[in-house]
């Protein structure tokens, strides 16, 4: 007779390593299990990712629902929730860990008490060690009266590294988009995902392109202490590239205290949808920085044309960026937004494409080109 377990294992390093989607990973697996007589209610796989903002992720299956994904902040790792919990003390052990869901007491973590309360009878948590020897956690629940088996605990000690073979490949996709995503912006990230990784991968892109700096910071960083002026900066950094990435844009540089964004024609769908994404984006960064106890003031320049994008370098030290003569205009509007002293400027070719309101400025000589350039100012 065929061992149910042996299946599942089977499963899981052949067909169930090579699905991309990790909810239908852990949904085949949890089937196949209760398939081979596991009385499951409840199933969770958590994650950890490289990411500023989040610790971990990963999918919690459940019979009413099926599976679902989860993402975890990474503050939750001071708080109760973590601390004391039965997923910390596996990670911290790398060992499984049981606990009977019947007769809990006060001093029983509360993640004990809800899956309790949920009907749950039996906790089943069991470490899931990667090959770079970073532990993940699987947690396994039954309502079934009287609980696990001890076959049945053992069975699922026992699937824990077929699991972890399954799941690693996902798990590693996961970190590397979120690494690329963290460090070169939506955009880029996916464009060198998907193999632009060679110097001269460059394609060209017509684009609305935004710059955006911010104003007073040498007063700024002269008035506040180096914690406060960090803590400026967080923000104003945060309010910028939110504001973009709300509005379809991509952040592809940070150069001192400047933004350096596109927002590509053929995403938005047109130049002048691009034009209105980019102009939406300068109000929302200029609402956002007016709030609060800091106030901050930036100058922006708004421009359309061609960009060359991908990636400039060493053969072994590359950077995706854009570049080109509208980049290079956009960057000399700037400088001319704060001698005007106006907060946005954009150049006539982006003032056409956009249509709207735009108050003209005259023509200025710009540095590189040889003839004056009409400059317009937009109302913040």
């Amino acid at each position: 007779m065929a061992d149910p377990g042996s299946e599942v294992a089977a499963w899981l390093v052949a067909e169930g390593r090579l699905l991309a989607d990790p909810v239908a990973l852990v949904d085949g697996f949890c089937r196949r299990l209760i398939a081979a007589g596991l009385p499951l209610q409840r199933v969770r796989i958590g994650q950890s990712i490289t990411h500023p903002l989040l610790t971990a992720w990963g999918v919690v299956w459940t019979t009413a629902k099926g599976g679902e994904d989860f993402v975890i902040d990474r503050k939750v790792l001071a708080t109760s929730a973590f601390l004391g919990s039965p997923y910390e003390a596996v990670l911290t052990s790398r060992q499984p860990l049981r606990r009977s869901l019947a007769g809990l007491g006060p001093d029983d973590h509360t993640i004990f008490h809800e899956l309790a309360e949920a009907g749950g009878t039996d906790y089943v948590a069991v470490p899931i060690i990667y090959g770079n020897a970073t532990v993940q956690v699987a947690s396994f629940v039954t309502d079934r009266p009287g609980g696990f088996t001890e076959a049945e605990v053992a069975l699922l000690e026992r699937l824990r590294h077929p699991l972890a073979a399954a799941m690693e490949p996902t798990a590693m996709r996961r970190s590397a988009a979120s690494l690329l995503r963290t460090y070169l912006g939506v955009g880029p990230a996916d464009r060198v995902a998907e193999g632009a990784i060679r110097r001269g991968d460059i394609v060209a892109v017509d684009a609305a392109i935004l710059f955006v700096d911010m104003r007073g910071f040498t007063a700024l960083s002269e008035r506040l202490t180096s914690a406060a002026v960090l803590a400026v900066l967080d923000r104003y950094f945060e309010t910028v590239a939110q504001a973009i990435v709300d509005r379809g844009g991509d952040v592809l540089k940070f150069l001192g205290d400047g933004v350096l964004a596109i927002f590509p024609v053929e995403q938005a769908g047109s130049a002048a949808a691009a034009c209105d994404a980019a102009v939406g984006a300068v109000r929302a960064i200029r609402r956002g920085l007016a709030a609060g106890a800091e106030p901050v003031a930036v100058a922006t320049a708004l421009h359309l044309g061609p960009v060359l994008y991908g990636n400039i370098g060493s053969p072994d030290r590359l950077d995706f960026t854009v570049l080109g003569p509208a980049v290079n205009l956009t960057s000399r509007l700037e400088g001319l937004a704060k001698q005007l002293e106006r907060p946005t400027v954009c150049s006539d070719t982006f003032r056409q494409a956009w249509g709207g309101s735009a108050e003209p400025l005259g023509a200025h000589p710009i540095r590189g080109l040889a003839d004056s350039q009409p400059v317009f100012a937009i109302a913040a």
